[in-house]
């Protein structure tokens, strides 16, 4: 078998519409597939990424006992552009924490769900 990468990531949000709103806003994604599914999922992305927001179930299920979380969605941009996403964020009032992880350096915020984002870059020159 061989994979050519991550098509979208499914994730729970309260409001799909806001959600779709800010990740469009927020990180410049565009909605993909329109009209398609009754509107639910609704599909945002750019360029080979893509998210598929969902209504978060109200209700736990009540047949397991611990969560199965995503612990956060991490983005890779060149060194300017991890330089202007912070840039934007703050015009946003967005606020984030820098990580150095000595190969790569990362800022870390949330969506309005609290999902944890990241944007990473490798570029540290």
């Amino acid at each position: 078998m061989e994979l050519e990468g991550i098509d979208h990531v499914a994730m729970g949000v309260r409001d799909v519409e806001r959600s779709a709103k800010w990740y469009i806003d927020v990180l410049g994604f565009e909605q993909l597939h329109k009209g398609m599914w009754n509107g639910v999922p609704i599909f945002i992305g750019k360029g080979n990424t893509a998210i598929a927001l969902f209504p978060a179930n109200q209700e736990p299920n009540k047949s397991t006992n611990r969560e199965i979380r995503m612990l956060h969605l991490a983005f890779r941009a060149d060194g300017k552009n991890f330089h202007a996403a912070q840039r934007d964020l703050e015009k946003h009032g967005i606020k984030f924490e820098f990580q150095d992880h000595e190969i790569a350096h990362s800022i870390y915020f949330r969506d309005p769900d609290g999902h944890q984002l990241e944007i990473t870059t490798y570029d540290l020159n």
